[in-house]
């Protein structure tokens, strides 16, 4: 069985000429084609394509198209790698697990071979294909990893650090950096909000400094509500020089009368302190306030609208905030209090 001949550009144009030669010689074309062992219908196709042509030109219009389809195909693959690009995540992928969910997402959007998608993300194809060791049940760190997500789990608003301490003190051979890997490996990490620093004055020369305990305490308010809808209003009094949690008060409502009585509570195991550092709320600026403190406890008020000149405080309500209030729903007052007291001895 005869297989089809591929003739070169230049075989075509001297078949083209030797046929006609034999048409000049009188010869139909029927002839001729038997001659050059070819069809009618690719005789025609020659001559259409190539008639007119010599050899050279012929070769060189052949090489033009080759060079002309490499280049759209080389075009068609930098296209190709700008829209893969364009469709991973922004940056660089430092890591291999990166890389490697880059190269599968590639492969699933986009329909390309791993070998494209790996050129594209830089990752190595034996290590793509290479089973990472924490998919794997010889995982050295598996119980590592189980007892960080059980403890996460606990505290969803604490981070590594404390989870270090903690596996220390149980008894885990680890340092920092460990636990710091392994906990953005779970995907543990608990978003901080960054606030903008301000670049404000320096506080005034009669300012008291905390230079020893109890000399300056500090109190703010904070509000939650119970599921009923009711409020929970919350006052939490600080040590700035010890950064202690002296006492606080959970209430529907905090008069001045019975913030005092809390002050006086404290004061009877501690003593007054020299300076009480407030914002100028209706409980604290207050006629009741004034006389209770007399020439005894001296009152320092924050200017308005300038939190941060109670830091210390502010900084305890924050993590009140986020470890506790923003994670528990309170359906009575008795059960807000037993919670937020447990949070402040833990």
């Amino acid at each position: 069985m005869s297989t089809r001949k591929r003739h070169t550009p230049e075989q075509v144009v001297r078949k083209l000429a030797q046929a006609d030669r034999l048409l000049g010689e009188g010869k139909d074309i029927a002839d001729v084609c038997r001659e050059l062992q070819v069809s009618e219908p690719t005789y025609y196709r020659w001559r259409n394509q190539f008639g007119g042509l010599k050899a050279d030109d012929a070769k060189r219009l052949k090489d033009l198209e080759r060079e002309n389809a490499t280049l759209k195909r080389l075009l068609a693959d930098a296209e190709l790698e700008k829209a893969a690009l364009k469709e991973i995540a922004k940056g660089k992928l430092l890591s291999p697990d990166r890389r490697r969910a880059a190269v599968h997402h590639l492969m699933r959007a986009l329909g390309v071979s791993e070998r494209f998608a790996c050129r594209v993300t830089g990752q190595n194809r034996g290590t793509h294909r290479r089973a990472p060791v924490t998919q794997t049940p010889a995982d050295p760190d598996a119980a590592l990893r189980a007892w960080l997500r059980d403890y996460a789990k606990a505290h969803p608003r604490w981070g590594f650090r404390r989870a270090y301490h903690d596996a220390r003190g149980e008894g885990w051979t680890v340092n920092h950096k460990k636990v710091q890997r392994l906990w953005r490996e779970e995907g543990l990490r608990v978003p901080q909000r960054r606030r903008r620093k301000r670049l404000g004055t320096s506080t005034a020369k009669d300012t008291p400094k905390a230079d020893a305990p109890n000399r300056v305490w500090a109190v703010d308010f904070q509000f939650d509500a119970t599921t009923d809808g009711k409020p929970v209003k919350i006052v939490s009094i600080v040590d700035e020089h010890t950064r202690e949690c002296l006492g606080g008060l959970v209430e529907r409502s905090i008069t001045a009368e019975r913030l005092i009585d809390e002050l006086d509570r404290i004061a009877g195991d501690r003593g007054y302190p020299a300076v009480l550092r407030s914002d100028n709320g209706p409980e604290l600026a207050c006629a009741a306030m004034s006389d209770w403190a007399g020439e005894r406890v001296g009152l320092a008020f924050i200017p308005p609208g300038q939190p941060w000149r109670n830091g210390y405080v502010e900084s305890f309500n924050g993590r009140l905030r986020d470890e506790c209030l923003n994670i528990n729903l309170f359906w009575s007052l008795i059960q807000a209090r037993v919670v937020i007291s447990d949070w402040k001895d833990e």
